[in-house]
């Protein structure tokens, strides 16, 4: 309907123009119309000063147009301008004029009892109406559709992140995986390529060790792979008990039930996390137990991994060769924080939101 509508009052004030039975009146008329609707085309152009220049000779036009010729529904069109401006205090101060012009304009007719303006006062009723509540619905309309965009470039920014992040998680694990021993390989490939003629038997020995690095190398690319797809983090639990039952180290497991509304990528962030966590238990702590625990509360998941082993020395805790330093990485980028205490063996606790949002925060005690 709103085409129509707008054509209709484009159309309108050419009827009150031609009521009048002065020459110069319906000359003046048609050129206050002309002018109006330039204006008005100008001032959606505009912007800063002019708008309320233009702003201006709307409400002029608008309130000789009613006083002439009783025509009041110019101030639709400038209550739906006015929606349009985002400058607040512009808005405001626009709207306030416009609103008071207005009024004395329909109350200047009402008070002289005039006769088009009485005939058609529901419609004057419903354009004073408009002329109020339109630009703030316009207006807050408006703001929302920016918020919404502001949303929508925020999302696609954060999706930008995300692949971002685990591009480099991958080149991080992948050079953690095949790097070293790739180098392993080159090594003793050179050795026994030195050695095949000047003692045949280590050569020998030398190939299989190439050979055995090669199937391990392939395992671990394999499990990497594997990790990728995603992987929950009470699956997670069950390998955590082999590992350590093989390293001869007691697991205890303590869990507040299952997880719940917690997304596939947060439990991935959690599993890895784990698995460096016990990765260290078994090849620095020396510990004889060690103990994961699991909470869940409205706003976030807590991971907490205690040892009995040699404790870490806080100063150097984010060093090289613990892995911690790539777990605080993941965890930041679901604005989750890592806690490490060196207190009669370590303890490590990871806290993620249930909604997964870059951020950064850490204590090392």
């Amino acid at each position: 309907m709103s085409p129509y509508i707008w054509s209709i009052l484009s159309l309108l004030p050419f009827y009150f123009i031609f009521q009048s039975s002065s020459t110069i009146e319906i000359f003046v008329g048609i050129g206050l119309t002309v002018l109006f609707f330039i204006a008005l085309r100008l001032a959606f152009m505009s912007k800063k000063w002019p708008v309320y220049l233009w702003m201006g000779t709307l409400i002029a036009i608008s309130l000789t147009m009613t006083i002439l010729f009783q025509y009041v529904y110019f101030a639709f069109y400038i209550a739906y301008y006015n929606g349009h401006i985002r400058n607040r205090a512009a808005f405001i101060t626009l709207y306030v004029i416009h609103l008071i012009s207005t009024t004395i304009a329909i109350n200047y007719h009402l008070v002289l009892q005039s006769g088009l303006i009485l005939e058609q006062l529901p419609f004057v009723i419903i354009v004073f109406i408009s002329v109020i509540l339109m630009p703030f619905n316009i207006y807050n309309r408006k703001k929302q559709e920016k918020l919404e965009e502001q949303l929508q470039d925020a999302n696609d920014r954060i999706a930008e992140l995300v692949k971002m992040e685990e591009r480099q998680r991958i080149a991080r694990d992948l050079h953690d995986t095949l790097g070293q021993k790739l180098s392993l390989i080159g090594l003793k490939s050179d050795l026994a390529s030195k050695l095949v003629t000047k003692n045949p038997e280590q050569a020998s020995e030398e190939l299989k060790d190439i050979q055995q690095t090669a199937r391990t190398a392939l395992n671990e690319v394999r499990k990497l792979v594997s990790s990728m797809r995603g992987i929950r983090l009470n699956d997670e639990l069950v390998l955590v008990k082999q590992i350590l039952q093989a390293a001869q180290i007691d697991f205890v497991c303590e869990e507040d039930g299952n997880l719940s509304n917690v997304s596939l990528f947060t439990e991935n962030i959690l599993s890895m996390c784990l698995k460096e966590a016990v990765t260290n238990v078994v090849n620095h702590s020396q510990a004889s137990c060690c103990q994961v625990i699991l909470e869940q509360t409205e706003k976030e998941v807590r991971l907490t991994v205690k040892d009995n082993g040699e404790g870490l020395n806080p100063g150097k805790a984010l060093g090289a060769g613990n892995g911690l330093l790539g777990m605080r990485e993941r965890l930041e980028f679901v604005n989750g924080s890592l806690a490490v205490y060196a207190d009669e063996g370590t303890t490590l606790v990871m806290t993620v939101p249930k909604n997964a949002k870059k951020g950064e925060q850490e204590d090392v005690i």
